[in-house]
């Protein structure tokens, strides 16, 4: 029996509801848009893995080669400091004086949305500073301190292969066949193995000093030095065993220079007594097919393809930066003999003046002639180590010119000693260890780019790349965010599908009919691609903050519809036609949803109160949240209706009497009837109730969020300030040891 307000309500209402059922063909085109929306902004809303923060850290790091803690904090990180201190946005600074470097670390105020000015405006004070020491700087400032790399490539050098180790032994057992006498009894030699494209000159003086050496302490006689393609070395009359031999060589490179490496290139140094034993004792020591120079050249040409990655004139960079670490820089260095130098008339302190006046870079121009042009060129920068040693510096008393070539060696030779360096260990098809140097190459995305887009470019560049470098090169994903995104895409959508799937269970079971069990498993999508849509238009990325927002609303945006779709089955059964009760049912409960919507959202909304990074870190969760539940009002009030037309039909409904005598709905009357009966009863055990749980809650551990899942593992190693650089080394390796045997 129809109820008589309803058929006031039918004459009078005209609301968005009515408009859509009896408006079915224009439903349907809303309908299908809202779908093409959100399809559209879930595929062009840009993708990461965390919100993006701007940096509000920066560092500013000076190093002051050879000055002492107190120096370089009385006459380094005081001026940086306070010129830092300058800008009044500025919150916090903090800074560490070490024997030859400043860092200095400053954090802006919690208050600044936008970063950019300000951290470019401390740069420009910066470069301002004039006082100084003359030999400290440059001042390295580093702005983007605490971006986080969306891809670590690590690129490593193989070990030598077995083809190089078997020449290169043939070259070394020729060697020391030649540089022995017929009688060879006692004989040992000490030989160094290095990557072909090494400039031996160095290793070759410092095996030459070490034969002085050896000499000088009566530790071997007879000394030859052997040198050939890939190794040097020394084969004499030595009475000490391999060990000794070993040792005496590592204390002579401690005293003359200071470490335990003859060369960052060189292999570990063995000794042979019996020629045919080289290729043994090789396979032993075989170190990276690769030098360092050659690993600058292959990550550099990787550093200029990635940056190119798919890169648009009018559009944001797919790749905005990369920077490699690991690369061992390189200086010329000038050996030259003051002895030399004076019987020419010269003294060392001209060279850096006569070398600054040619290494300059000044304007050139163009010469027309008839028939083309002519670009001049009058720079005098030095493009190769060997113009250093062309330079004119006088003239001989024959009037002849002097060149600086012929009392000076120019030489190019890695920085010493390094200050970073990188390594790979991995293992090889026989599960066994293996360290080689390596370059990181942090790759990062640019602003407003989609990470399935970015994974996808990369790829493309890497492949391409393939056929430029060595096919044996060793390049690995060390941190790979888009692998990280995916996973987080892959746990949403198995939400969505187990929301529906329990939606569609539960619905069966409450209701039980296919047809409202449809009409629910349909309202969620439609809600989400409007979601979608909505925060596409907002501006909303797809990150871990907004996902975990999805799956949140997941069960919140299932609320209005299952309401609407329940009031159109009760004014189906109570009589009504379906073009009438698909709207009449949800605009009786209207202002219901919509105070159910309004206080859910309300309930998040004090998270937009939230200041500084945490406020911008989950900025995305309420609006998210908000965007889903007005979505699924407007579902629930339009496409509801319109869908519920369609699918929902009459059923005859038990009354409410029926209804209250058995079954489900029997038991629950009477647990109701009888907690009214005894309500004070009720109400003291629900505040008992309450009063438990917040005593529980208090001794709950408190997390401001889940921990996040990451494959890395990292850990940091402290040794003293004045600690060499090979101690370093050999703790790391030490530490890595320990890993190895664990893993």
């Amino acid at each position: 029996m129809i109820h008589p307000k309803d058929d006031e309500l039918i004459s009078k209402t005209h609301n968005t509801s009515r408009f859509c059922v009896e408006n079915p063909q224009i439903t349907w085109v809303l309908l299908i848009g809202t779908v093409i929306w959100g399809i559209y902004g879930y595929s062009h809303m840009p993708q990461r893995k965390d919100p993006d923060i701007p940096p509000k850290q920066a560092m500013v790091i000076t190093p002051w080669p050879g000055a002492s803690a107190e120096k370089v904090e009385e006459l380094v990180t005081r001026s940086v400091e306070k010129t830092i201190a300058s800008n009044s946005n500025v919150s916090r600074i903090e800074s560490v004086s070490r024997s030859h470097v400043s860092t200095v670390t400053f954090t802006l105020s919690n208050r600044l949305k936008e970063t950019g000015q300000v951290l470019d405006d401390i740069g420009g004070r910066l470069e301002a500073i004039g006082d100084l020491p003359q030999s400290a700087g440059p001042i390295n400032y580093v702005r983007d301190f605490g971006d986080t790399a969306t891809l670590l490539l690590t690129v490593a050098s193989p070990k030598a292969g077995e083809t190089e180790i078997a020449l290169r032994a043939q070259s070394i057992r020729d060697a020391i066949l030649a540089a022995r006498p017929k009688n060879s009894a006692g004989r040992m030699a000490l030989v160094y193995c290095f990557p072909p494209a090494v400039d031996k000159r160095l290793i070759v003086l410092g095996v030459t000093q070490f034969a002085e050496y050896a000499r000088r302490q009566n530790t071997a006689k007879d000394i030859r030095i052997l040198d050939g393609p890939g190794f040097v070395g020394i084969d004499g009359e030595a009475a000490v065993d391999d060990k000794t031999a070993l040792d005496f060589l590592h204390a002579f490179l401690a005293e003359r220079y200071g470490t335990m490496d003859m060369h960052p290139d060189a292999w570990e140094p063995f000794v042979v007594r019996d020629p045919s034993e080289v290729p043994v004792k090789l396979v032993a020591v075989a170190g990276e097919k690769y030098s360092y120079r050659e690993m600058d050249d292959f990550t550099d040409t990787m550093e200029k393809a990635l940056l190119a990655t798919a890169r648009t004139p009018d559009g944001p960079p797919l790749v905005a930066k990369v920077v490699r670490s690991g690369i061992l820089p390189e200086k010329i260095y000038l050996f030259y003999s003051q002895q030399r130098l004076a019987s020419y008339g010269l003294k060392s302190e001209i060279l850096p003046n006569i070398l600054q006046a040619r290494n300059i870079t000044v304007a050139g121009g163009q010469l027309e002639l008839k028939d083309k042009s002519i670009s001049i060129d009058p720079s005098g920068e030095f493009r190769s180590e060997h113009e250093i040693g062309d330079v004119t510096v006088g003239i001989s008393p024959y009037g002849s010119p002097l060149y600086l070539h012929d009392f000076v060696d120019t030489v190019r030779a890695y920085d010493s000693p390094p200050r970073y360096l990188s390594y790979y260990s991995w293992r090889d098809p026989q599960g066994r260890w293996q360290r080689t140097r390596a370059i990181v190459l942090s790759v990062q995305m640019g602003s407003g780019q989609q990470i399935n887009r970015f994974a996808e470019g990369v790829d493309a560049t890497l492949a391409d790349l393939k056929v430029r470098l060595p096919k044996d090169l060793i390049v690995t994903r060390t941190s790979d965010q888009p692998q990280q995104v995916e996973e987080n895409v892959e746990l949403f959508m198995n939400s969505l599908y187990e929301a529906i799937v329990l939606v569609v269970v539960v619905s069966l079971i409450g209701f039980w009919e296919w047809r409202s069990a449809l009409l629910m498993a349909i309202s969620i999508p439609l809600t989400l691609l409007m979601t979608f849509g909505m925060a596409y238009v907002l501006g909303i990325d797809l990150q871990q903050v907004s996902i975990a927002s999805l799956i949140i609303a997941l069960g919140l945006l299932v609320d209005d519809p299952v309401v609407a779709g329940d009031a159109i089955k009760r004014d189906l059964a109570a009589g009504h036609p379906s073009r009438v009760a698909a709207w009449l049912g949800p605009t009786k409960l209207a202002t219901a949803i919509l105070y159910a919507t309004v206080t859910n959202i309300v309930a998040y909304l004090p998270f937009l109160a939230l200041g500084g990074n945490t406020g911008q870190f989950l900025y995305s969760l309420p609006v998210v949240l908000t965007c889903s539940l007005v979505a699924s009002r407007i579902v629930s009030m339009t496409f509801i209706p319109l869908l519920g037309y369609y699918i929902l039909r009459p059923r005859h409904e038990p009354g409410i009497e029926e209804r209250r005598g058995r079954g489900f709905a029997a038991r629950y009357y009477h647990a109701g009837q009888w907690a009214i009966r005894h309500r004070w009863l009720v109400l003291m055990a629900s505040f008992g109730i309450l009063v438990a749980g917040g005593l529980i809650g208090t001794n709950l551990k408190k997390q401001f969020f889940p921990k996040d899942l990451s494959y890395l593992a990292f850990m940091d190693i402290f040794l003293p300030e004045d600690a060499p650089f090979n101690l370093a080394n050999r703790t790391a390796q030490q530490v890595e040891s320990i890993v190895q045997r664990v893993s």
